[in-house]
């Protein structure tokens, strides 16, 4: 699972650097301890050019009644991306990456679960593997864009941490992932691998960041 993570930095700093060509969204305000539901930043593709958006975190399927499940589809796992009706079409033809500075996980250690930060190791953004999905609100007609975040089982650095770990993409298959045009599942499959074994790093916390109403650097900060 990945149920928390980090979106600091100004979005144009995001959309240099992965390669975008417009930025249609207004600025977030830097996020420490981003939440389900949180608005956040993702780069997709539209009309073959790389877009930097504002998408609510939690995926809503284009036919559903209301908004309600946001929160239970944050996470999309990549061994059955295929067969779950909420993430099936949008696994074929809305894929997109979430930047991240890091993510979030407890550790269990006894009783407690112990806050870890995780980030790559020379502090570069992650891209996270993402879907997204359009759904219109019935009685308004407004549009919302929502993602959800790909894990897959953990690397062999995640598995003292956790039992799950977010898809990190290299930018080698960026574009082949946000190509809305390509819709092999086998080779999109293949992109969801471990990250390269050395690439992350990570601390203890302070439980500081449990709290979705805490926010700033300190939830970053070492315990």
């Amino acid at each position: 699972m990945c149920g928390r993570f980090v979106q600091s930095a100004p979005v144009d700093d995001y959309a240099r650097y992965f390669g975008a060509d417009v930025v249609k969204t207004e600025s977030l305000e830097p996020n420490y301890n981003v939440a389900p539901t949180d608005r956040v930043y993702a780069i997709a593709e539209h009309e073959e050019t790389r877009i930097v958006g504002r998408f609510g975190w939690g995926l809503v399927p284009h036919w559903s009644k209301n908004r309600k499940q946001a929160a239970r589809f944050i996470n999309a796992r990549a061994e059955t991306l295929l067969d779950k009706p909420a993430f099936r079409d949008s696994f074929r033809t809305k894929r997109c990456l979430i930047p991240a500075d890091g993510f979030y996980e407890w550790a269990r250690r006894g009783d407690r679960k112990v806050p870890h930060y995780i980030f790559i190791g020379n502090h570069a953004p992650m891209a996270l593997a993402g879907l997204w999905a359009a759904w219109q609100d019935p009685d308004s007609q407004e549009w919302h864009r929502t993602c959800s975040i790909i894990t897959t089982r953990p690397n062999e650095f995640m598995k003292p941490i956790h039992d799950r770990m977010p898809v990190l993409l290299e930018p080698e298959v960026w574009d082949e992932w946000l190509d809305r045009s390509n819709d092999d599942a086998e080779s999109l499959q293949a992109f969801l691998r471990h990250p390269t074994e050395g690439l992350l790093e990570s601390y203890e916390v302070s439980t500081y960041v449990n709290s979705v109403r805490n926010n700033g650097p300190e939830c970053v900060a070492p315990a």
